[in-house]
């Protein structure tokens, strides 16, 4: 069983940069791939990018491609999202999610979920 916990999320100027975290205690983190997903008030969910198993495989949406990096730590059950560079339309609730095999970047394979954390870039 899958539980997501996402944390980092805070109010910063545009420009900045954040670190999100998301923590899963349990013990088939490591076979899982993850995603980073966002959502801005009135719009739809949308990936921000995915990462395999491994972390040796990654994906990002193109807006934020060359700003943010995904990462994990398979030994500490974490996966990261570096975020360099914000601007004011980053501003979301943030989320992490599991799924069982690398690719797809629709929020509704996914079958894991943390509760989200609130990311604020302020202009």
């Amino acid at each position: 069983q899958v539980h997501l916990v996402e944390s980092g999320g805070r109010l910063v100027q545009a420009g900045g940069s954040l670190r999100l975290s998301c923590a899963d205690p349990g013990r088939a983190f490591s076979t899982y791939a993850m995603g980073w997903f966002r959502q801005a008030p009135g719009k739809e969910r949308e990936c921000v990018s995915i990462i395999n198993w491994s972390g040796g495989i990654t994906h990002y949406a193109d807006s934020v491609k060359g700003r943010f990096t995904i990462s994990r730590d398979n030994a500490k059950n974490m996966v990261y999202l570096q975020m360099n560079s914000l601007k004011p339309e980053d501003t979301a609730v943030y989320y992490c999610a599991a799924v069982a095999a690398y690719g797809s970047t629709r929020p509704s394979d996914f079958g894991a979920w943390g509760q989200g954390t609130q990311v604020t870039v302020s202009s």
